[in-house]
């Protein structure tokens, strides 16, 4: 048993990300390093009048226990009014929130930034929230386009 752990650790240890595009994800390759990527999100995010909600990543976690793994951070993003229409619309979309987005470092020291988009995370909740989580997701689509686009120039 020790050496399937072992073999386990190696395998997590030398593990390289690279996300591919898939239904109502944007993914975007940056040249920017991970660093860069994700302090610009972040500034992106404040220049879009959002806020940063929640922040999580097991890079710096797994290199406590001594597995080195890629920049990974999942970054939170919303803010309380379109929370408020949200509720309203439907109490089981409110799970969803925050929406996130995904910075992960490539195995050339590049990075990704990607995110489900808003109208697709709010989507099996369609039928229950109808046109007032509709516009919200909508106006989230356009929000996190602009942010994307602001973090990744």
């Amino acid at each position: 048993m020790p050496m399937l752990v072992a073999l386990a650790m190696i395998l997590v240890t030398t593990a390289a990300f690279a996300l591919e595009p898939r239904p109502g994800w944007f993914v975007a390759n940056s040249p920017k390093s991970y660093s860069v990527l994700l302090a610009d999100l972040k500034a992106a995010v404040a220049a879009e009048k959002m806020g940063v909600v929640t922040e999580a990543g097991p890079t710096e976690a797994a290199a406590a226990r001594g597995v080195t793994l890629p920049g990974n951070r999942v970054v939170g993003v919303f803010r309380p009014d379109f929370a408020i229409r949200a509720l309203q619309a439907s109490e089981a979309a409110m799970i969803e929130a925050p929406i996130r987005f995904y910075v992960t470092e490539r195995p050339d020291g590049s990075s990704t930034l990607s995110y489900k988009t808003p109208s697709f995370v709010f989507a099996p909740y369609a039928d229950e929230g109808g046109a007032e989580l509709a516009a919200v997701a909508t106006e989230l689509d356009i929000i996190f386009a602009a942010i994307a686009a602001r973090a990744l120039q």
